[in-house]
């Protein structure tokens, strides 16, 4: 008598396995055991390094980064790196959004040049006294000034 059991779908598997697999995926760096939070690709033919979010499932030819190695990365010499954001988080505005609203709101603020050589506002709605029009938006001046 054989020691495998047999069932109508197979062999019978030994309630313990044989090697353990955890369920979190770890980071691909030497003697580095911290969780990946990033997946790397190279693209050879662009000579480009790839860094993005962590990919759904762990692919032979991808690197699985923690996030101290992903922030760390370098490439070699003349190659470019392209790091993707996951968009899951709130992104916060750079100093070059600010300065662009910035300007935007001094821009619309601006009194139109034109407008009396053109013959008026281009709308179809009469200007308030004080208020400055500027495409769609509109600016209106404060009493006091």
């Amino acid at each position: 008598m054989s020691d495998q059991r047999e069932s109508r779908r197979g062999p019978v598997k030994s309630a313990v396995p044989s090697n353990v697999v955890s369920l979190v995926r770890r980071c691909s760096r030497t003697a580095c055991g911290r969780p990946a939070v990033a997946t790397l690709t190279y693209v050879y033919a662009d000579s480009t390094a790839v860094l993005g979010p962590l990919a759904t499932y762990a692919e032979p030819h991808c690197y699985d980064l923690c996030a101290e190695h992903s922030e760390r990365l370098t490439a070699p010499r003349g190659w470019d790196v392209v790091r993707l954001s996951d968009g899951s988080g709130p992104s916060r505005p750079s100093g070059d959004d600010l300065e662009a609203l910035a300007n935007a709101v001094r821009e619309a603020a601006r009194p139109p040049e034109r407008t009396a050589e053109a013959g008026g506002t281009g709308g179809s709605r009469p200007q308030a006294p004080g208020e400055t029009r500027r495409g769609h938006l509109r600016v209106l001046r404060s009493p006091d000034s």
